[in-house]
């Protein structure tokens, strides 16, 4: 058996489009996330001083950090004190891609 990288593998299944919408997903939670840690590390505070300033438990921001985003009203309360919003948008998948992500999912 061949060994490839991990880039490879990577790859090969982002050619599958369920895969590629997770992953693209999932990759636009990691920016979020990446902006309230830089934020606490910019102004030196803890998950429970931010959880503080916002209004919710310090569970809740360290979820949210763990990209658990099941409350989006949470989410944007702590946003909005870093200066910061999210937007979501509901964009419609050509047919192709509907029918290969249909394919996928019944496969996975």
């Amino acid at each position: 058996m061949k060994e490839i990288t991990v880039n490879e593998h990577l790859e090969e299944k982002l050619k599958n489009p369920y895969f590629k919408e997770l992953y693209e997903l999932e990759q636009q939670k990691y920016n979020i996330v990446r902006k309230i840690i830089d934020y606490r590390i910019k102004k030196k505070i803890t998950q429970a001083d931010l959880a503080r300033e916002v209004g919710v438990s310090q569970q809740h921001i360290s979820k949210i950090e763990n990209g658990e985003f099941s409350s989006i009203v949470t989410l944007e309360k702590v946003l909005l004190h870093i200066g910061m919003t999210v937007r979501m948008k509901v964009v419609e998948l050509n047919a192709t891609v509907k029918r290969q992500i249909v394919k996928a999912m019944a496969s996975a």
